[in-house]
């Protein structure tokens, strides 16, 4: 068992590392087509591909169907705006350990455990202690926009398993980002204007697409089905210290070890949420008596 999981854990962990490599060029296209350009380079160029992969059917589908999809594009619009917005203004390691609080509460909820309150208060403890030498030197938008992020993240999840159920395959997915595509075409040009003519813009944003989604999309698919839910989890609460090491590698981010301890203990924070969220599920399995 051992042997079959480690290279499911590779594929998570070198999805996680594309996701930040295509979030650090996006950064690098900011100044050029500004966040929500780059939004919709990404939303654009991720639909066509899965649009080529998916082939969905357009017909046989529910009015709730329909709902769904429409929401779960908006999500992912108003998601990757939020972020992307973010991190124009933010550490790209500070962001994302912000926006994994979205899930990480969702975890704690779903616990339905007083233990589950232990880890917020150390989720809690950790973006304090983001603030390193005091939160006067964060951006205050930047904060709002990746907590906006987190929330998104949450619903994010909520909207995909409706889909999920809704759908077949990848087609809900691919339905959804043509969707959310859509809804970023108007704020993407109003800011990008000419420079959405440039060949290499384009090439930059297909492949910030290709490595912050469909190549992390489709590692995740392999890896779970190999991996336990439970241990496929624990490892993208990896994804702030990932991020943190993208930040630094390549867009020269450098953090405090107050900010870094922070990242430390968001990241304990989440393993220990879906490990009691993982013993709550276990218990309400079980039969009583």
């Amino acid at each position: 068992m051992a042997q079959r999981s480690t290279p499911a854990i590779l594929l998570v962990i070198a999805g996680l590392a594309c996701q930040e490599i295509g979030a650090a060029l996006a950064v690098g296209l900011f100044d050029k087509v500004g966040p929500l350009g780059m939004v919709m380079l990404r939303l654009v160029f991720s639909a066509i591909v899965l649009l080529l992969i998916a082939r969905p059917s357009l017909r046989g589908h529910t009015r709730a169907g329909w709902r769904a999809v429409v929401q779960f594009g908006a999500v992912l619009a108003l998601m990757n705006g939020l972020f992307y917005l973010a991190l124009e203004r933010l550490p790209l390691g500070v962001t994302v350990t912000i926006e994994v609080l979205g899930p990480l509460v969702l975890s704690i909820v779903a616990a339905r455990r007083a233990s589950a309150w232990l880890w917020a208060a150390l989720a809690f403890a950790g973006v304090l202690a983001l603030g390193g030498g005091g939160w006067d030197h964060l951006d205050p938008v930047g904060v709002l926009c990746a907590l906006g992020a987190a929330a998104s993240w949450a619903l994010y999840i909520l909207a995909s398993a409706r889909v999920g159920r809704e759908f077949p395959r990848l087609d809900g997915l691919a339905l959804a980002m043509t969707v959310g595509a859509v809804i970023s075409l108007p704020f993407g040009i109003a800011q990008a204007q000419g420079m959405l003519l440039r060949p290499d813009i384009l090439a930059v944003g297909a492949a910030v697409a290709v490595l912050s989604s469909t190549i992390p999309y489709a590692f995740e698919l392999i890896a779970l089905r190999r991996l336990p839910a439970a241990v496929f989890a624990i490892l993208m609460s990896l994804a702030p210290a990932t991020a943190s090491l993208a930040g630094f590698l390549l867009l020269g981010q450098e953090l405090s070890w107050l900010e870094l301890f922070g990242i430390a203990l968001v990241i304990t924070a989440s393993i220990g949420a879906v490990r009691a969220s993982g013993r709550a599920a276990r218990g309400a399995a079980e039969p009583v008596g």
